[in-house]
């Protein structure tokens, strides 16, 4: 089937892509790629060519907004069950540098964020063995009677696997739970890539991309809108990246409960696989245009500044990403693994870098109501 809308290309990519005329032809007319497309963009050397497809498919899907929220990141704690080798932000319990906050704590800090205006609290941390699930129903709770106006956005789909476990339910019992504790929509990370090779290679003992999967489709079953993300840079190849793909695009064609998909950058430094060189900068535009072009039922795409850099998150608008994640105010996991963004942008940076490429700031809510549109 297919679940994009036509687009008109520019002649100036059939002139310098020819080896790209039919997939131009099959977008102009509005037909679905298929994995041989999305395996030629991403092998094909003319990045721009891909990169001016994907900004028009951009435009075509979704207009000339540009997204942002006012929001804040809680990484509750480090403590971690399962050691993954491409991630430095877990801990053991007794190892150096490990940490867990208190409800008290998060609360705390939340109302700090809350003061500042946030809309939405992103909270994930790691598979801690000693907080059960009546640990995050508690502060949930508290945190929305306490903050009725902030969505809380919380808890990625390998933490509830693991809250499942340690409860001895399912993994749709504890999203219940959580929804009527307050649980406003889930966060995409552990996706990785979907890959069982690369998933034994960089996170073994991790849940499987099937698992993931799963559980974000019983979350959208139950009316929670979550994330879909992949980490790209370690050991997957250009087939696994686009069978990753496909599979979101499955679901979502099944459910239509993912929000935006996100493209991770991974980040050696600290990690088991600090002799990766990690994505370059090209690597970054090219996920980014082939997501927009492969994920024809994502409105939403984000350019995710902490772990790209405001400057290329800003250069990604033109490869078919519309929407440059939030504020943050402080992020552990990918800092601790060498990203050099700042810890936070504020909604004078975000004015500023979308309108000097040349498109309407929008902020808005975590389910993309906009809150106000800044034009021109």
């Amino acid at each position: 089937m297919s679940g994009g809308e036509g687009v008109r290309v520019s002649p100036v990519v059939l002139r310098v892509a020819p080896e790209l005329g039919e997939v131009v032809r099959k977008v102009q007319a509005g037909e679905r790629l298929g994995p041989q497309d999305g395996l030629l963009l991403m092998r094909t050397e003319n990045l721009m060519a891909v990169g001016q497809l994907a900004n028009e498919a951009r435009r075509r899907r979704a207009g000339n907004r540009v997204y942002f929220n006012n929001n804040a990141h809680i990484n509750y704690s480090n403590v971690c069950a399962i050691h993954c080798r491409f991630c430095a932000f877990g801990r053991a319990r007794q190892e150096p540098g490990a940490y867990t906050m208190t409800r008290g704590e998060i609360l705390e800090l939340a109302q700090t964020y809350a003061q500042a205006g946030v809309t939405e609290l992103h909270i994930v941390g790691g598979n801690h063995p000693d907080l059960p699930l009546e640990f995050f129903e508690a502060t949930l709770r508290s945190l929305r009677e306490a903050l009725p106006a902030v969505h809380l956005k919380a808890l990625t789909a390998v933490e509830i696997d693991h809250l499942a476990n340690l409860a001895g339910i399912g993994p749709e019992a504890v999203l219940r739970r959580l929804q009527a504790a307050g649980l406003g929509s889930l966060p995409g990370g552990g996706a990785e890539n979907f890959s069982p090779r690369v998933r034994a290679l960089i996170c073994p003992a991790k849940i499987s991309g099937r698992r993931w999967l799963e559980i974000h489709r019983l979350a959208h079953g139950l009316g929670i809108r979550s994330t879909a993300t992949m980490l790209y840079g370690t050991v997957e190849t250009a087939e696994e990246v686009i069978d990753h793909l496909l599979a979101l695009r499955e679901l979502q064609d099944q459910t239509g409960g993912f929000q935006a998909f996100v493209p991770l950058a991974f980040h050696p430094r600290n990690t088991g696989l600090d002799y990766l060189p990690g994505p370059t900068g090209q690597d970054d535009l090219r996920m980014v245009a082939v997501a927009r072009l492969m994920l024809d039922n994502f409105k939403y795409l984000k350019a995710y500044w902490v772990m790209l850099t405001p400057r290329l998150a800003q250069v990604a608008l033109a490869f078919g990403a519309n929407d440059l994640d939030g504020t943050v105010r402080r992020e552990r996991i990918s800092h601790e693994a060498g990203a050099t963004s700042p810890q936070e942008q504020t909604k004078e940076d975000f004015l500023r870098a979308i309108r000097e490429v040349g498109l309407v700031p929008a902020e808005r809510d975590t389910l993309y109501r906009v809150v106000r549109e800044y034009p021109a």
